[in-house]
């Protein structure tokens, strides 16, 4: 019988949860890490087939002991809280003890390795640092990179990604990004899961080492706001800031992680994923599932940093139908009622 546990660190989040929704419901024995097993979606993973929790700190190694025993498959997603770096490191030893034969790891790039004045976004810098400690100790892993997720946007005041409702009812999204240059975008909850099991499918013979853009589609933030508008029919306009309004209070490291955002995408118009991962003249947009969609790039994205993903999963869902169907939804769980006839947030 092959061996189908599946380990999982972290399993609340939005990655994870993909990654142990869609795995349980395919036959994966999924062994999933919660910090609480109190919390809304650890509760609704405890009532799947097919998953038990894994309660307590990343920082107590006999319960990391217990999760990888006997697995042959893991993902990790660390997470800001406490010390990533020494968390991050102390899962890579604990697997390769276990003896995992494959460990996907979520990481981002450092911008300031490229020698081009680019500051290092710190909450990205530690996801890269804990990359290269895998692949020094010879882990045997695959690295992918989330795009921006679409569930990123909300009409509360939180920064970078405000969905701000205005008085006439039109909505406004203000951040440093450059109007004209593509980002890549991200179901987190709908793409991952799937995405990252086909990784295992294929094995380390075709993924070992590899980085992965997890991102189904390029989009500049005109054509983000052109869709919404479109989803939601109501104006939505991008306005384009280089100084990231904030104001709800978040902690310190996250203060730091926006002004270097500020920098990295609005002073220098760098590549998201670094230029590593994103190919010459991979600048083009590219949305639909077929091309289909208006502006689009479309088919496999050939050429551009979304090409793997979608060929890993062709079932993506795009920014549009995230904004017509989800986003509202989100928004009712959060209070808000703009999107009825009778409500207003204004």
């Amino acid at each position: 019988m092959p061996n189908n546990i599946l380990a999982i660190v972290n399993a609340t989040g939005r990655q994870a949860a993909s990654v142990a929704r869609v795995g349980a419901a395919v036959g994966y024995q999924i062994r999933a890490h919660v910090s609480k097993r109190s919390l809304p979606v650890a509760q609704e993973l405890e009532s799947l087939n097919n998953v038990t929790l894994f309660e307590g700190s990343l920082e107590d190694k006999k319960l990391i002991a217990r999760l990888f025993a006997g697995a042959e498959k893991a993902f990790i997603n660390t997470l800001t809280w406490g010390d990533e770096v020494a968390i991050g490191k102390s899962l890579a030893d604990a697997a390769k003890k276990a003896k995992i034969k494959h460990y996907i790891y979520s990481s981002m790039p450092d911008h300031s390795i490229y020698g081009k004045g680019w500051p290092a976004a710190p909450l990205w810098a530690a996801k890269f640092t804990i990359e290269n400690y895998i692949r020094q100790i010879g882990l045997p892993a695959t690295f992918v990179y989330a795009g921006i997720y679409n569930n990123n946007f909300t009409s509360l005041p939180m920064p970078l990604f405000c969905m701000k409702l205005m008085p006439d009812d039109s909505f406004e999204w203000k951040a440093p990004f450059d109007p004209n240059i593509p980002l890549p975008w991200l179901d987190a909850e709908h793409d991952v899961g799937p995405a990252v099991l086909q990784i295992f499918k294929d094995g380390l013979r075709k993924w070992s080492g590899h980085r992965i853009a997890l991102a189904f589609e390029l989009l500049t933030p005109t054509r983000v706001c052109a869709l919404f508008s479109r989803a939601l029919r109501r104006p939505v306009r991008y306005v384009h800031s280089l100084k990231i309004e904030i104001e709800v209070s978040i902690p310190d490291g996250y203060a730091e992680q926006l002004h270097a955002i500020e920098l990295i995408f609005g002073k220098f118009k760098a590549p998201y994923f670094g230029p590593d991962m994103e190919p010459p003249g991979g600048k083009k947009e590219v949305n639909g599932t077929a091309g289909s969609g208006s502006g689009s790039g479309g088919g496999g994205g050939e050429g551009t940093c979304v090409a793997e993903a979608r060929q890993l999963w062709g079932g993506w869902r795009g920014i549009e139908e995230y904004a017509r169907e989800v986003f509202p939804v989100e928004e009712a769980a959060n209070g808000r009622t703009w999107m009825s006839e009778e409500g207003s947030d204004k």
